[in-house]
């Protein structure tokens, strides 16, 4: 998002800036805020992220369990339950087609869940892991 947004503002640049050096220092400057204003932002969501695991409400610090677990069934189910139950009722000779879903949007999902997972054994391993 950041790319497109300095793509979008340097080529304004030209039209109003005749000097080289002054765009590119101007161009630089809007690249570093627009850093700037991302690495805040990101620092921002840790905050509310830990407000949120500290909540005693399984509505607000369980929903991210939930989408683990969830993510744990559905892969499962997937790659172990799903092909079982098709060779199942193919030798039980039933016309039975079990539900298959979209494993890009799970994948997605659950690949961002494994990143926070390791993150968190990290944690873990530094012993800076609340317990």
């Amino acid at each position: 998002m950041l790319q497109a947004i300095i793509g979008a503002v340097v080529p304004l640049l030209d039209k109003f800036i005749p000097d080289a050096g002054e765009k590119q220092a101007l161009a630089h400057e809007i690249a570093t805020m627009a850093q700037k204003m991302a690495h805040e932002s990101a620092l921002a969501q840790i905050e509310v992220n830990k407000e949120e695991a500290k909540s005693a409400s399984a509505f607000v610090s369980g929903w991210r369990p939930f989408v683990g677990w969830t993510c744990g069934f559905a892969l499962a189910y997937h790659f172990i339950l799903q092909p079982l139950i098709v060779f199942g009722v193919t030798i039980a000779g039933v016309t039975f087609v079990p539900p298959v879903f979209d494993m890009n949007t799970l994948l997605t999902v659950l690949m961002g869940m494994l990143g926070l997972g390791g993150l968190r054994t990290f944690e873990k391993t530094k012993n800076i892991a609340r317990k």
